[in-house]
């Protein structure tokens, strides 16, 4: 197998750093280049001694020539840093965002959400995503050189609800996304009182509420998506509303809608096979039993997503749950799941299904 050289630029975050682990244990990846902003000069050890294979790497600037010429550069920085970086990339190389600057389609979307200057939308970094006609987005993946890596609550949203979506089975107009939300996913932030381990412990609290959260406009994005043609016909309304809660990684997402006539007319049984038709090939995708609820403990540190459907006759709606593991599946793990893709590796190259537990 051929070996690919790899620069990570912000390896000292969560994302960064995690995207590390995963490169280390991945047969064609070699990292050899780690770049930050506060953490130019120190080891990496000092910020990830978890990683010991790259403890001595030292971290240097992120500038255009360190990270040129390399065979794939992954960002992974705050929202608007990428957008003007990857412009003086190597074009040749596979580059990987895992920030927001690429993932929008339309410039619409991101002055409302983030503002700043807006950048071409690059290839989608969500194999499952379904598309009208029924295909979906790993297909665009196979030989891209740009991967926009999607949100972590996105990605949970996504999951669960697509298949009503592409079936026909819920109204768009009344979509409603509650998250359970780990500390891991607000990044590495100084300064607020909010994020400090004293403050987070045994509290659970809402934030980005009244549909403020820059996640919106993409998963209404992705619900067109998987909505194909239909979906033009109504528009769509999502209510999200993200909990943090005192747990260091994973995301739940509790996804309803209400049941179109069709969904009305489908039993349980029907609509269950629905998803295990859209999944069950998948392999980093597990519809559970009927009865077994996504726990979010049983995927930390895997890039496997867990997801169930249930029906709620009395108030004729469907609810659907994800659980995945923010870090993994919902960020640098499904980059590597795409970049195999872009690469022309088999999917799962270097990457689990096998969580941590207890």
């Amino acid at each position: 197998m051929r070996e690919y050289s790899v620069a990570v630029a912000g390896a000292t975050g969560y994302a960064g750093t995690e995207a590390v682990r995963l490169l280390c244990a991945h047969p064609a990846f070699v990292v050899d280049t780690l770049t930050g902003s506060t953490s130019v000069g120190d080891s990496f050890g000092d910020h990830a001694p978890h990683i010991p294979a790259l403890a001595d790497e030292v971290i240097q600037e992120t500038r255009p020539d360190i990270l040129n010429g390399h065979d794939v550069i992954i960002m992974a920085l705050p929202h608007g840093s990428s957008g003007a970086l990857a412009e003086d990339l190597d074009p040749d190389a596979l580059v990987v965002d895992l920030g927001a600057d690429h993932r929008l389609e339309h410039r619409r979307d991101w002055d409302d959400y983030y503002g700043g200057p807006f950048h071409d939308c690059w290839t989608y970094g969500l194999p499952e995503l379904m598309l009208g006609g029924g295909s979906r987005q790993r297909h665009r993946l196979v030989g891209t050189c740009r991967i926009a890596g999607p949100g972590c609550n996105v990605t949970a949203v996504t999951l669960a609800i697509q298949p009503a979506l592409a079936a026909g089975l819920v109204r768009t107009d009344d979509l409603v996304a509650d998250l359970v939300v780990a500390y891991s996913g607000a990044g590495k932030t100084s300064g607020r009182m909010d994020l400090l381990a004293a403050q987070a412990l045994n509290s659970a609290h809402p934030y980005g509420v009244g549909g403020s959260h820059r996640h919106i406009p993409e998963i209404i994005q992705n619900c067109r998506h998987a909505a194909g043609p239909q979906g033009d016909r109504d528009e769509f309304r999502l209510g999200f509303t993200p909990i943090l809660s005192p747990m260091s990684r994973g995301i739940l997402a509790t996804v309803s809608a209400p049941l179109t006539r069709k969904g009305l007319d489908l039993s349980e049984e029907d609509i269950r096979s629905i998803w295990a038709g859209a999944y069950g090939d998948e392999p980093f995708v597990r519809f559970l039993p009927q009865g077994v609820l996504p726990a979010t403990a049983d995927v930390l540190g895997s890039n496997n997503a867990q997801v169930q459907v249930v029906l709620d006759r009395p108030a004729q709606r469907l609810v659907a749950f994800a659980a995945i593991d923010n870090l993994t599946r919902g960020t640098a793990g499904q980059a590597v799941q795409s970049m195999n893709l872009a690469l022309g590796l088999p999917e799962q190259t270097g990457l689990t299904t096998i969580g941590v537990a207890p």
